[in-house]
């Protein structure tokens, strides 16, 4: 999803425009850091490589293919500094749920919170014990809310790849709610 003069932007900031770059940057960073917290596995890896991966957009920018998409091709800078931190740290990544209000935020029946909490760490726990790629796929489609072909450039996989791999993963977290 672009946002309204996003290529205008895009080519303010490529020409030196510093408040160009500042209003993409103010668009994408919530993105951006839920991108990096699915795949890097916590807030602190998250926020540096978001923070990471915008300064390396910024020098880049003169490598950015006009007409073009911004989002898709930050998110593939962010996904690949997050992968970075996870692997450095050799931890496996830790699922963007965690990141979501916790039930009974809102004033439910504690019953149904209690409820809504033990659902919430089951699928935790089960999408937990998926690999790596499994997690990845899931995180951004469904919880990043990526389309396919965003979550293709974010991965670095053919878009046919996150159709087979998002068709896997959930049967692998069906076979694990079991």
């Amino acid at each position: 999803m672009q946002i309204p003069g996003e290529e205008a932007l895009v080519e303010r900031a490529r020409r030196g425009d510093a408040g160009a770059f500042e209003a993409l940057v103010v668009a994408y960073q919530s993105v951006a850091f839920r991108t990096a917290f699915v795949i890097a596995g916590n807030a602190a890896d998250a926020e540096e490589a978001s923070q990471d991966a915008f300064v390396k957009a910024h020098r880049g920018l003169g490598r950015f293919r006009g007409g073009e998409a911004f989002r898709p091709w930050l998110l593939t800078i962010v996904a690949n500094e997050a992968r970075n931190r996870r692997r450095a740290r050799g931890r496996r990544a830790a699922l963007a749920l965690r990141a979501a209000p916790e039930p009974g935020a809102s004033g439910e029946d504690p019953e149904e919170a209690a409820l809504a909490i033990d659902r919430r760490q089951r699928l935790l726990t089960a999408v937990e014990r998926l690999r790596d790629d499994d997690r990845d796929v899931l995180a951004c489609r469904y919880f990043l809310e990526l389309s396919e072909e965003e979550t293709a450039s974010v991965l670095g996989i053919a878009r046919g790849t996150v159709k087979s791999r998002t068709h896997r993963a959930l049967g692998r977290l069906e076979e694990e709610l079991r």
